[in-house]
């Protein structure tokens, strides 16, 4: 009898411990503003090597068209978390929205404009896409901005151009292709995917490397962040920093293996047939990667320019750039 009871005490004992280990994990639904782009590498590949599980999350991610959408999911209610373009965050906060961003991911933007194929002849430089149609990942995405940002930059009134929404993926190369737009703003794999079909691919802007970034905005210029609203942030601390945690040892894993790793690593239906042409892009790309996840306040002020540049609204609004991000999770993950 004793032996009974003894035996019933176990088994309870297991149920309550595998109770415990199945509470211990927490939901977060993380809005992935475009999985298969390589600048969202690392949200997806810390869900591979399972460092959100290991942070004790149960991280689900939803995969959209571009950055907008990941941020009207989070705005909307329907996820937690954006996996998206730090820009959001200082745009918002001219319209008293507040967003912060608590894991830097990407160093430089990586947005690349690239003329259609089919177009190549008469479009020489920025000012010739008066007047044309040039894809974006969605309206009002970081592809959308950059866009705004250059032809302003080039004396152009962005409302003369005509802006449609065509992904970041194998929709993006087949309008490009097809020349159905003549110019887009492209992120890797897919620039990579082109310039392999085209040799001659045209170029007219490129974020993928300091260089270039530097060229282009002045100073380094974040991309890719988590972030949240404001409120979110400070309700879920244990959350963020789980996410932190896990984004940052994904940061260190990227830089301590090889660009064959990480490819193997990957989900294959994002890798695609040509694992060639993702292998190069993927090479070209690692260097745009944080190393610490930390955000350059320097890099955070170079973004508040170029929107108070290209948007009257973001200019009048006197925005405190400082409590769009904040590092003091990265700064513990670090511990």
């Amino acid at each position: 009898m004793k032996s009974m009871a003894g035996g019933f005490f176990a088994a309870f004992l297991a149920l309550m411990l595998s109770g415990q280990v199945a509470t211990a994990q927490t939901k977060v639904t993380v809005a992935v503003g475009g999985g298969a782009c390589l600048c969202y590498l690392p949200t997806v590949l810390a869900k591979q090597l399972g460092e959100f599980d290991k942070a004790g999350l149960n991280v689900d991610l939803v995969d959209l068209k571009g950055g907008s959408d990941a941020l009207k999911a989070v705005l909307g209610g329907s996820a937690d978390v954006v996996s998206g373009y730090f820009d959001h965050c200082v745009n918002l906060a001219a319209k008293k929205q507040e967003l912060q961003a608590f894991v830097v991911y990407d160093r430089y933007p990586g947005l690349v404009l690239v003329v259609s194929p089919k177009h190549t002849n008469e479009i020489k430089s920025i000012k010739d896409l008066a007047g044309k149609k040039v894809g974006v990942s969605a309206p009002g995405s970081s592809t959308d901005f950059f866009l705004k940002y250059l032809l302003k930059k080039n004396g152009l009134d962005p409302a003369g151009t005509s802006v449609i929404g065509v992904g970041l993926g194998a929709t993006a190369v087949a309008a490009m292709e097809q020349g159905q737009i003549d110019a887009a703003v492209m992120l890797d794999p897919s620039v990579t995917v082109l310039q392999g079909s085209f040799k001659d691919l045209r170029i007219l802007s490129d974020t993928r490397t300091q260089k270039d970034t530097l060229a282009t905005f002045g100073g380094e210029y974040p991309g890719g962040a988590l972030y949240s609203t404001a409120a979110w942030v400070k309700a879920h601390p244990k959350e963020v920093q789980a996410l932190t945690n896990a984004i940052v040892n994904t940061l260190k894993w990227i830089h301590s293996h090889s660009a064959e790793d990480i490819m193997n690593k990957m989900p294959p239906n994002m890798v695609g047939k040509n694992k060639d042409l993702y292998l190069s892009a993927l090479k070209n790309t690692i260097p745009m990667y944080s190393q610490t996840g930390t955000m350059d306040p320097k890099g955070a002020d170079a973004v508040l320019a170029v929107f108070s540049e290209g948007s009257p609204d973001v200019a009048k609004a006197h925005i405190d750039v400082t409590k769009t991000y904040t590092n003091k999770f990265v700064e513990q993950a670090g511990k």
